[in-house]
């Protein structure tokens, strides 16, 4: 059984004012092209189709021309629902898809059955059981208790998150016996668990009541095809626990990351091997840092290497020169000459430059508690472990102070 895991596509977003419409649309197509090749059996897309629960119509057009896309493929194609996407706009065509060799599963189940997926082999034989586990709501699977500590909330969140696995795991062991055949079982999701490198574009998404949860408290499935992170890794080092990342760079500090498709073979007895398939970059994304002597250098080095017919995202990030009251205007005079749209410029040691393009108009009272504090980091020069810790404390301190109003 061939399966190809991917996730955090994020069709419809706005990066800084700048869509993203044409990347997503060579990607859909590589996709497409690449599953042919491969002789895929499935595709698995763990969460986080959508960036928004609203997303604008060309996205909702991509996603449908991607469907008919896979429809020649003969591949069958599992999309779970992550933390960005609406559960009753991808309801809205789960039935019609279902015609289409399309599994779409947007939340929890009524019944525990329901997300329980038997992939067939193109040969027509049962190839996998998937427990389809999508992003999990706290309120799908807690009950609220008065009276319980912030601590309390993400001990029980925690638990119920492992409950629900390890009760939809017996359950594929169960119908694995009564199929009366031996093959793998694939878990799903679409979270944080301990130890991953996240990144800028992250954002948590249990918030206030779980940071990670434990790769410990996973059962035995024979894959783990995750989503949420948009750094492709492997989860505590383990080959079976792997986090695709988002196909293309949705933050400028994924803009050197190679990303990954990975192609999961497995047998009878379990995984074979993961394959990483390296995706082509469709849209350039650089990071300049320095004062601007070394940007002057830096822009040197740049232009023998751009592509004259392709225009690099560029982000300038400024140090020491913050006395600078003509700043914008000299960045702009090093990048005259080549073929960059300079998104933002940054001042390390400074407030920040309201980029060349006025970024996206933002005012605080359009953004959750989570996005300040996460644009505040921004600024800081921190480890991705460091931005994950202090990210949890945050959360601590919002849930005391919202269990303390409530």
């Amino acid at each position: 059984m061939r399966i190809l895991h991917t996730s955090d596509w994020h069709l419809g977003q706005h990066f800084m004012g700048r869509t993203r419409q044409a990347e997503h649309r060579a990607w859909c197509d590589w996709l497409v092209q690449t599953v042919v090749e491969q002789q895929a059996d499935a595709l698995i897309i763990a969460g986080d189709i959508f960036d928004t629960g609203t997303p604008p119509s060309y996205a909702r057009e991509q996603y449908n021309n991607f469907i008919v896309q896979m429809q020649d493929t003969g591949c069958q194609l599992v999309i779970l629902a992550g933390n960005h996407d609406s559960v009753s706009m991808l309801n809205e065509s789960k039935d019609l898809l279902a015609r289409m060799n399309t599994h779409v599963v947007s939340s929890v189940a009524e019944t525990l059955n329901q997300q329980l997926l038997v992939l067939k082999q193109r040969n027509g034989q049962v190839g996998a059981i998937v427990c389809a586990i999508p992003y999990l709501r706290p309120r799908d699977i807690q009950r609220s208790q008065a009276g319980q500590s912030a601590d309390d909330k993400q001990r029980d969140l925690q638990q119920a998150i492992a409950d629900h696995y390890a009760q939809l795991f017996a359950q594929a062991e169960a119908l694995r016996d009564e199929l009366g055949v031996q093959v793998p079982i694939i878990g799903t999701g679409h979270l944080t668990t301990v130890g991953v490198s996240l990144t800028e574009s992250v954002r948590e998404i249990y918030v206030g009541t779980l940071t990670a949860f434990p790769t410990d408290a996973f059962p035995a499935f024979d894959y783990l095809a995750l989503g949420h992170i948009h750094r492709p890794q492997k989860v505590a080092g383990l080959e079976h626990i792997r986090y695709s990342g988002s196909p293309i760079a949705l933050s400028f500090d994924e803009g050197q990351q190679q990303k990954q498709l990975l192609c999961v073979d497995l047998a009878a007895d379990g995984l074979q091997t993961v394959t990483v398939l390296e995706i082509p970059c469709f849209q350039r994304l650089i990071s300049l840092s320095g004062n601007l002597a070394e940007l002057e250098q830096q822009f040197a080095s740049l232009a023998r290497e751009l592509d004259a017919d392709a225009v690099a995202w560029l982000e300038i990030q400024v140090r020491g020169d913050d006395y600078y009251n003509d700043l914008e205007e000299r960045v702009t005079e090093l990048c005259t000459e080549l073929p960059v749209e300079v998104l933002r410029v940054r001042r390390l040691r400074g407030t920040q430059v309201a980029g060349l393009t006025a970024e996206t108009g933002e005012v605080l009272a359009e953004l959750t508690p989570q996005e300040v504090f996460a644009k505040r980091l921004h600024g800081e020069e921190l480890s991705d472990e460091q931005i994950s810790v202090l990210h949890g404390l945050h959360n601590q301190v919002l849930a005391r102070l919202q269990e303390a109003q409530s």
